[in-house]
């Protein structure tokens, strides 16, 4: 389920970065997102594994939400002054 909320937003995440001519800052937590997400799949699926697939994905989908979120309070902080 995190994964089919957070690979719309990482699309989104990389077209952002493509259009400012790079990653950037936020390299870090684009590349760990996707890493998470892609991990989170190879792990194998039995009952056993489920809650390191779930941390894997959650963690994942943080990582994709981390940039999308800091420009929105940027964005707040910056057109309340």
């Amino acid at each position: 389920m995190a994964t089919l909320v957070a690979l719309p937003f990482l699309v989104l995440e990389y077209r952002w970065f493509r259009s400012e001519d790079g990653i950037g800052a936020f390299g870090g937590a684009f590349y760990w997102s996707v890493g998470l997400l892609a991990f989170s799949w190879a792990l194998p699926h039995r009952r056993s594994l489920r809650t390191p697939r779930f941390l894997a994905a959650g963690a994942g989908l943080g990582c994709v939400l981390l940039p999308m979120l800091f420009a929105l309070a940027l964005g707040a902080a910056l057109s309340g002054s």
